[in-house]
């Protein structure tokens, strides 16, 4: 990802290890860590941000959990009863659940969480509208009807990113959902330290020693949540040499996404283990604005698809030919159970003249075209240049204005003209659970009104999304899920640009972190 050779990272770590250490090691109950990015705010409604979601975990709990098998499971539900039709479904807590101030965890706390939660969330969203009534029956008990089919109620309850579903304390929780919130009351297993956090320096978490794990063993985001640290720091490093440097001396102990030029470097020291996290990996999202032209014409759009080579984009990333699937053309994940091809289109070979007499059929006058360029995510910075260069092999005026990826989410929320301050293309990099189905696929979404950024529009794909989680037989679902794929294919929301996998690095004397997609440390010590 970086433009360094490796042999220049690697003296630069040589120099740094020759230097004299800037921190004293943490002690052994401490854990140090740097994910992809810093933490910036508190509210996983407001904001669908990864590290909003990533100090959700650490916080609060969930009424289910994923497990290893993507299968929701009970987490903070002792029993789950739904009646015959699935039309009814009652939830019982798990005795003995406290929020953090001391506070026990109600049945009002979780209708209130999920009430919020709707209202932001793509999955909330459609579970809304398929409930008639959401009621509170005691202090452990609440139940769900609905107006009309809905057969994911438990997986909708266990959405683990985007606006991931935690229960927070009723009080918190009846915040407008436009407003952000302050208060990080939860009942998960750390608390987060309000008076140490320094945003864009670190953010910590202690142990909660209230938390009561459930008794099953850790699987994926499910089971038990042991918490073994006494203290977890989240600490901002965005050079990626700096990082990695102090991966080698010992004065942190986890990298998230350590960057692939690093990786050499990395896996000659013994005192350092690199692993999947996310084993089926990470895609790269070209997300389209549907509004402006010469976009708005599904034609030109899927020009765009006889450009793209999506084995060039990773190869520009610095992805390892080991960690890369050369070529995915599927909406939902290769190597994942919902895996499809159906419909699928270009992606592989770059074919110019059909691009080109699409982008005519289409009317394109020769506007310039805004591809918003995150410049300080490697990753994305390096997507981008690749496309536009490719796009404009085809004929496109492009236009590559480089920003950070704060600005980036700021600007991309404006329905402008693009030369009048909008935009028409940038790069988003989501994981399997982003988009593991038709439901959670939150750049799938295509409705009219109240969409997420691109504002895509089309009935029919939304009728068929809704099919799928409404229809209860596997066998018939599946038939769906590849008529969504063809009409994806069609309209074309967003499009994928190449799936790969990256490496975590970890201190061998950390033990317990596991393939769970997301960065979660429970189950985790130092030795």
């Amino acid at each position: 990802m970086s433009s360094w050779p490796t042999r220049l990272l690697a003296a630069a770590l040589a120099a740094s290890l020759a230097a004299p250490s800037v921190a004293q090691p943490a002690p052994q109950s401490t854990l140090r860590i740097v994910l992809i990015n810093d933490l910036a705010s508190l509210d996983p409604v407001v904001s669908t941000a990864a590290f909003v979601r990533n100090h959700g975990f650490m916080v609060y709990d969930q009424l289910f959990a994923l497990d290893s098998k993507g299968e929701a499971k009970p987490q903070m539900v002792d029993r789950h009863e739904a009646s015959a039709d699935g039309m009814t479904h009652r939830f019982t807590l798990r005795e003995g659940l406290a929020f953090h101030d001391g506070q026990p965890v109600r049945a009002a706390d979780a209708v209130a969480s999920i009430r919020r939660w709707s209202q932001r969330d793509v999955v909330g969203r459609a579970l809304a509208a398929a409930t008639a009534a959401m009621e509170v029956v005691d202090d452990r008990t609440f139940t769900i009807r609905l107006n009309r089919p809905f057969a994911l109620v438990t997986e909708a309850l266990a959405r683990p990113t985007a606006s991931a579903l935690f229960i927070m304390p009723e009080r918190v929780a009846s915040t407008p959902a436009t407003t952000g919130i302050t208060d990080a009351t939860g009942s998960g297993p750390f608390i987060f330290k309000a008076d140490e956090w320094q945003a864009g320096q670190r953010a910590v978490y202690v142990r909660n020693p209230a938390y009561r794990p459930r008794a099953e063993e850790p699987d994926g985001l499910a089971g038990g949540k042991v918490a073994k640290l006494e203290r977890i720091e989240w600490l901002s490093m965005p050079d990626a040499a700096t990082a990695a440097a102090a991966l080698q001396t010992g004065e942190i102990d986890f990298i998230e996404q350590p960057s692939p030029d690093l990786v050499p470097v990395l896996e000659r020291n013994r005192n350092i283990r690199l692993f999947a996290l996310n084993p089926v990996g990470f895609m790269v999202w070209l997300r389209i604005n549907h509004l402006h032209p010469p976009f708005n014409d599904p034609r030109a759009r899927i020009a765009l698809l006889h450009l793209i080579n999506q084995q060039d984009v990773l190869n520009a990333v610095g992805v390892r030919p080991s960690e890369q699937v050369p070529y995915c053309p599927a909406y939902f994940f290769c190597n994942s159970p919902l895996e499809s091809h159906a419909g699928a289109v270009g992606l592989r070979e770059p074919d110019i003249e059909k691009a080109r007499a699409l982008l005519r059929e289409a009317g394109h006058d020769g506007r310039r075209i805004v591809f918003m360029n995150a410049a300080d995510s490697p990753i994305n910075n390096a997507a981008t240049l690749t496309m536009a260069e490719a796009f404009g092999k085809a004929g496109l005026a492009m236009d590559v204005p480089t920003m950070d990826w704060a600005t980036l989410t700021q600007r991309r929320n404006r329905r402008e003209a693009p030369d009048q301050g909008g935009w028409n293309l940038f790069v988003t990099v989501a994981n399997v659970l982003d988009g593991q189905n038709p439901l959670t696929n939150l750049y799938l979404a295509s409705p009219c009104e109240g969409g997420l950024t691109g504002w895509p529009c089309d009935q029919r794909l939304e009728e068929l999304r809704r099919s799928w989680w409404e229809e209860r037989d596997p066998a018939k679902r599946r038939a769906i899920l590849d008529a969504v794929h063809v009409r994806a294919y069609e309209v074309l929301p967003y499009i994928n640009a190449g799936q790969f996998r990256t490496l975590a690095a970890h201190r061998t004397n950390v033990h317990g972190l596991r393939q769970t997609t997301i960065p979660v440390f429970w189950g985790v010590e130092k030795r």
